[in-house]
């Protein structure tokens, strides 16, 4: 019989110590995942922001469509100045300016065409991708939009906004944890996820993890 007691006991101690450990490891275990998830989704977020940065030099807007904007980085081309040797101290005092000394062959400024992806991007960057989430087993993609906003001089500013919700980003992690994330933004009337720039205001196309 004591046995049997002792063995009970053995089997609770071992339960109480397992929920003990997991009410411990699975806050840490969902904060790893979610800043893993984040890290990723982020980096995407500030490749968006590249091209949209590049495509609004050139056509003095932003674009709300993935299919423009991925085929403006694989088929469209920038400016790119080459740029050989300085200015010296001998020619600043001989008051030789930079368009002087281009002239004269002591320094090289050559303007010419490169293509958005080699300018912005490394080489293994897939354009393709751009537009989708970086999760696990999913296409779901990012939310972009672009927009006038007038500001209160009567300044019309272009900007645009790409985002992704908690509920996306954090698919297939502990559902109770999203959920008290979600609503710990919305108490502080943020949004409950990641995005750079906005629709309704001017925030110089900052991301909201900066």
């Amino acid at each position: 019989m004591r046995t049997v007691i002792q063995i009970s006991l053995i089997v609770v101690a071992i339960g109480l110590t397992y929920f003990i450990y997991a009410g411990i490891q699975k806050p840490i275990d969902f904060e790893k995942a979610k800043d893993d998830r984040y890290e990723a989704t982020i980096e995407k977020l500030k490749d968006i922001r590249k091209a949209q940065l590049a495509y609004r030099d050139i056509y003095g807007r932003f674009t709300g469509s993935w299919d423009t904007l991925i085929d403006f980085i694989k088929y469209d081309s920038v400016r790119n100045v080459r740029k050989i040797g300085e200015l010296s101290d001998s020619m600043i005092e001989a008051k030789i300016t930079e368009r002087k000394a281009v002239e004269m062959g002591l320094i090289i400024r050559d303007t010419m065409r490169v293509s958005v992806k080699e300018a912005l991007f490394t080489p293994n960057f897939n354009p393709d991708e751009l537009k989708f989430i970086p999760i696990p087993d999913t296409t779901a993609e990012f939310m972009l939009g672009q927009n006038i906003v007038t500001t209160g001089s009567g300044i019309q500013v272009p900007v645009f906004e790409a985002k992704a919700h908690n509920n996306i980003i954090l698919r297939g992690l502990d559902r109770q944890f999203v959920i008290n994330m979600n609503e710990q933004r919305r108490l502080n009337e943020k949004y409950p996820g990641l995005k750079v720039g906005s629709l309704t205001e001017t925030v110089n196309n900052a991301g909201n993890w900066e």
